[in-house]
């Protein structure tokens, strides 16, 4: 699979309701995707263009540079130039993505060997609340994730039933095995049989809401297995709007 070029599902359009957020609205500093997407735009504002390889990737000194600076989940500097001083972008996934979909948005575009802002990139830039808007809801919905993980199966299931069930499920914390079991009746983990399916379904559904900053995932070894527990962000409960939030219960003091 190319992962510079994931693919689209325009076919499914759910029904999710993203809530407009001021640009100064604090919880987007939870989602690593628009940091990312506004470091990128601003360097190239600031720079005035990105140079490009001759297979279009970005050259690897903003490879370098988004690496030490994008602050990403489990990809920090020091965890990237540990084994490798040399990264290119499609060895720095979440780059390779922003990158596809900054040209897919039209918010840059390829000039000769250059990646340049559009007007609309430009503006977005500057309007955190805005760019959030237009990046991550496509990121989540209309992106096929399968084309840029592992592998490229597919769980089954729709995002309105996976963000509605996850609204509820995850309020108070779950674990990776407990959602997997709300969906597919059986919970699995990453040391038995069944990890694959696991693994599409982390990659295909928990990542992405963990990239776009909606999901939080920590993780924890426990009588010699890994388990990985999932929270909910503050932007969540900013950002969206679903068709569950009336079953929300709030955490009870005793």
């Amino acid at each position: 699979m190319d992962l510079a070029c994931p693919k689209t599902l325009w076919q499914h359009s759910v029904m999710i309701k993203f809530r407009t957020l001021s640009n100064d609205h604090p919880d987007l500093k939870h989602s690593p995707l628009l940091r990312a997407a506004l470091l990128t735009l601003q360097y190239a504002q600031e720079h005035e263009a990105i140079g490009l390889t001759k297979t279009k990737a970005f050259k690897r000194v903003f490879v370098h540079w988004a690496v030490e600076h994008f602050d990403w989940p489990g990809s920090s500097a020091e965890e990237m130039f540990r084994y490798n001083k040399v990264i290119n972008e499609y060895e720095f996934p979440p780059l390779e993505l922003l990158h596809f979909l900054l040209i897919t948005l039209r918010l840059g575009r390829h000039f000769k060997d250059e990646f340049r802002l559009t007007k609309r990139g430009t503006e977005l830039a500057q309007t955190p609340g805005k760019l959030f808007a237009e990046l991550v809801p496509f990121f989540i919905l209309q992106i096929d994730h399968a084309s840029y993980a592992r592998f490229e199966d597919r769980p089954f299931g729709k995002w309105d039933v996976w963000m509605n069930v996850i609204n509820v499920e995850a309020d108070h914390g779950t674990t990776e095995g407990a959602l997997f079991a709300a969906f597919y009746g059986e919970e699995h983990d990453w040391d038995i049989a069944g990890w694959r399916e696991m693994a599409t379904f982390s990659s295909c559904v928990l990542h992405p809401l963990e990239w776009a900053g909606l999901l939080v995932q920590t993780r924890e070894e426990r009588e010699g297995k890994h388990v990985h527990h999932v929270f909910k962000t503050p932007l969540w409960r900013s950002a969206l709007k679903l068709d569950t939030d009336d079953m929300l219960r709030p955490v009870s003091v005793q």
